[in-house]
């Protein structure tokens, strides 16, 4: 439970940034949180963790984290400009968050209540973070350490989807001491899986999300290239077949009497891409169709799956839950996040408007959630 003394408003660290590709849009959600979290109930400690991993005390100025001019924004624009950093509890009980320069003394910041992650890829989404807050006893915003891993790493979450009876398509793995000592035998794995299910593949970063590092590969010849391509993000990579049919996506929100799921979206085609890319995402601002035009019994079908996707993997606070419908009627899931983008725009927040959830009411929720919620073993 949170310590806050009843005499001030809880305190929410907004921590972004980070170390992943993803940097730039964990920037534009955090500009986007930070707007709406409602000043009159909380304080805001915006902290950015910069592209090296130094962790920062940043403008609260969210107006300056959008893409402007087809632009990223980083933590780097944002930060202060000494040289100290931010340092975190590090035993439980402890909420101090501190500031320290080389040489002098560490200042105190104050205590924080809760720490609001939009962290998005590796070193922040997917456990690191929630481990670091865990062995802190700082509550947090979000999955947890086994949750946040799972939601990051393509192969296990197929894994463990299929192991719950979640229909997952057809996939390799490419570790990279396969592809490093035996490339062969990789090329090979990845050949017989387009002699099963044909050209083109998808070849991914296993760990990486905002569709970064995504190649479609439509015969051998552009293997290697693509498979360079993803370990640029991941040395480890996955290779998954073409899965045709309509791109669904469905929002779970976790309430006081479990997750429900949102009214689904439908992700288009977007005709100057070949697929549902980084640039068509953020640059060309892409839109989905909410809610997506499907029946009832198709819509109730795919809230069942994403909140069984949820479950599944032990989520807490938020999952969007991505899906394929294919031509005979069928949902494969692709791929659930457990932060996904949360700008006002983003796929998540715009399904649970639709669905009865403002952004500002969505990003409470969220919060006094996670004031609720004790860290450790639960």
């Amino acid at each position: 439970m949170s310590s806050q003394s009843p005499s001030r408003k809880p305190r929410v660290a907004v921590v972004f940034g980070g170390r992943s590709s993803e940097h730039a849009i964990s920037v534009v959600t955090a500009g986007a949180v930070l707007g709406a979290i409602d000043r009159d109930k909380y304080e805001v400690l915006p902290i950015g963790i910069t592209s090296d991993g130094h962790w920062a005390l940043t403008a609260d100025e969210p107006e300056r984290m959008a893409i402007e001019n087809r632009k990223l924004p980083s933590v780097a624009d944002l930060a202060d400009s000494q040289p100290g950093g931010v340092l975190l509890p590090l035993e439980p009980g402890n909420r101090e968050v501190t500031y320290q320069e080389p040489g002098s003394v560490p200042k105190a910041l104050g205590e924080v209540d809760v720490v609001f992650p939009v962290l998005h890829g590796p070193y922040g989404e997917d456990g690191t973070l929630q481990g670091l807050l865990e062995l802190s006893g700082v509550p947090y915003v979000g999955a947890g350490v086994l949750a946040s891993a799972v939601g990051m790493d393509k192969e296990y979450m197929k894994r463990v989807f299929a192991s719950f009876g979640l229909p997952v398509g057809p996939y390799v793995t490419i570790r990279p001491r396969e592809w490093r000592t035996d490339p062969g035998a990789a090329r090979k794995r990845i050949v017989d899986l387009a002699g099963d299910q044909g050209w083109p593949l998808f070849v991914k970063p296993a760990r990486g999300g905002s569709s970064m590092g995504i190649t479609k590969v439509d015969d051998i010849g552009g293997l290697d290239e693509a498979v360079a391509e993803a370990q640029r993000h991941d040395p480890k990579v996955i290779v998954e077949s073409l899965l045709s049919g309509r791109e669904i996506e469905c929002g779970v929100l976790e309430f006081e009497d479990g997750p429900r799921a949102s009214v689904p979206a439908e992700i288009p085609p977007v005709s100057a891409h070949d697929f549902y890319d980084f640039e068509a995402k953020y640059i060309d601002s892409a839109s989905g169709i909410v809610p997506a035009p499907l029946s009832p019994e198709q819509t109730a079908r795919v809230q069942e799956l994403a909140v069984l996707a949820f479950e599944a993997a032990s989520c807490e606070g938020l999952v969007r839950a991505d899906f394929f419908l294919s031509d005979d009627g069928e949902f494969v899931i692709n791929e659930i996040n457990t932060m996904p983008g949360f700008t006002p725009i983003s796929m998540y927040p715009r399904m649970w408007q639709k669905s009865g959830v403002s952004y500002a009411e969505l990003v409470d929720r969220l919060i006094q959630a996670a004031l609720t919620r004790e860290t450790g073993l639960r």
